[in-house]
């Protein structure tokens, strides 16, 4: 066993509910804390000294100066395998640009298919494993990466297979989900319903076979995939043992009611969601996943978080990280930057990033600080844990454990 601390305060995020608004009153902070370890996972979260002079003859892993420490974040939407740079849609787009204007100049999504299918596997795996290092860095040990830039049999198997590849050489986990249903591509001979079923018939058996994906992900959206053909597509995906997640009314509502008809994990996006449709995902098991650096990548409004909290939803919030809409990346400070327009707790976001986040991937031994959990967490070189969204990304981690060993 081993002994980490003492910390100035040990945030657990224990004792937390799934759903729902919370207050930071209801946060359990454990002053001159302290970790003790087993194998990999959280044996005990109490005083420092006192857990010291219960278990003798222990390793000891001091904490120098003051720090605090939070579980380790969880990214639940990223698209962080891609080949190429769309600086130049970014630019077009704050310049007046229409999305099909910078479409036709030859960006959009089918600009980043192109680059991704013209890279080479070692270029894909290098750029993947430097992004999946930056965001270990902002303390985020457990990332969503989704394929969708390849958008046929040989390119959707590359970008999962790279992505395979990439946890062997990782502490961080990937759950890799197949976005094969991003668009239609260009090349495709063939209307929307019938490359869903080339997706069916040709690429899930595929990666369902080399145990690649266990998550199917679509993109519904009147420059996508329509209401009728996605939710016969992900009834179809789930007969074949898949979880499924959509993205969900980013420019027109609707979609998320198809999320929660067919029992998705989460419904991510939901810039446009509508009252009574807030309140059908608020009684549902989906995930109402936040994405900020989308709307800010977009110039667009955000998830109305603060609506969907206050009904009683379960709210995540991830980066979707991704070339075109949101090439941030900073977790930290797109939550940081949603809190302040949402009007959402410290205790919200948190959760949000944490364990509410993990349950969107069907991981419950993660993000808080408790009895038999993993133990994956971060510290912060300061006093006051709020530190950590007041200064919207600046602050950076200190430390970043994964199952209980310093990177």
């Amino acid at each position: 066993m081993k002994l980490i601390g003492p910390f100035k305060q040990v945030v657990t995020l224990a004792n937390l509910p799934l759903r729902g608004k919370l207050s930071d009153e209801q946060l359990e902070i454990i002053i001159d804390g302290g970790i003790l370890i087993e194998n990999d996972k959280i044996q005990q979260v109490g005083n420092f000294e006192t857990l010291k002079s219960e278990n003798q003859n222990i390793e000891i892993e001091t904490i120098e100066g003051e720090q605090i420490v939070l579980p380790a974040f969880v990214d639940s939407h990223t698209h962080i395998c891609f080949g190429g740079n769309r600086a130049n849609d970014f630019a077009m787009r704050n310049a007046g640009k229409t999305y099909l204007e910078i479409a036709e100049s030859g960006g959009g999504i089918w600009s980043s298919v192109q680059h991704t299918r013209n890279a080479s596997e070692n270029e894909l795996l290098k750029t993947l494993l430097e992004r999946i290092d930056f965001l270990i860095s902002l303390g985020i040990t457990t990332i969503e990466v989704k394929s969708g830039y390849g958008l046929d049999v040989e390119n959707e198997l590359k970008m999962l297979r790279i992505i395979k590849k990439a946890q062997k050489q990782t502490k961080a986990t990937l759950v890799p989900t197949c976005l094969s249903a991003h668009l239609k591509p260009r090349d495709f001979d063939g209307n929307n319903e019938e490359y869903l079923q080339y997706i069916l018939n040709e690429i899930l058996p595929k990666v369902k076979e080399e145990n690649l994906a266990k998550r199917v992900d679509v993109f519904i959206e009147k420059s996508a995939f329509q209401p009728v053909e996605s939710k016969e597509f992900l009834l179809k995906t789930k007969d074949l043992g898949f979880e499924i997640t959509v993205h969900a009314d980013q420019f027109t509502p609707g979609s998320s009611r198809i999320a929660v008809e067919v029992g998705a994990k989460s419904a991510d996006h939901l810039e446009a969601t509508i009252d009574e449709d807030i309140e059908f995902l608020a009684k549902s098991d989906t995930v109402a996943t936040a994405l900020p650096g989308a709307s800010l990548g977009l110039g667009e409004k955000f998830t109305p978080a603060r609506k969907l909290l206050d009904a009683g939803a379960i709210v995540a919030i991830a980066s979707d990280w991704n070339p075109g809409s949101a090439p941030m990346g900073n977790l930290i400070t797109q939550a940081s930057i949603l809190a302040t327009f949402e009007k959402l707790t410290t205790a919200e976001v948190l959760a949000g990033m944490t364990f509410r986040s993990a349950f969107a991937l069907g991981l419950e031994d993660r993000g808080r600080l408790a009895e038999g959990l993993k133990a994956d967490f971060i510290t912060f070189k300061t006093n006051n844990f709020q530190n950590v969204l007041y200064n919207q990304g600046s602050l950076k981690a200190e430390n970043i454990y994964i199952d209980g060993f310093k990177m």
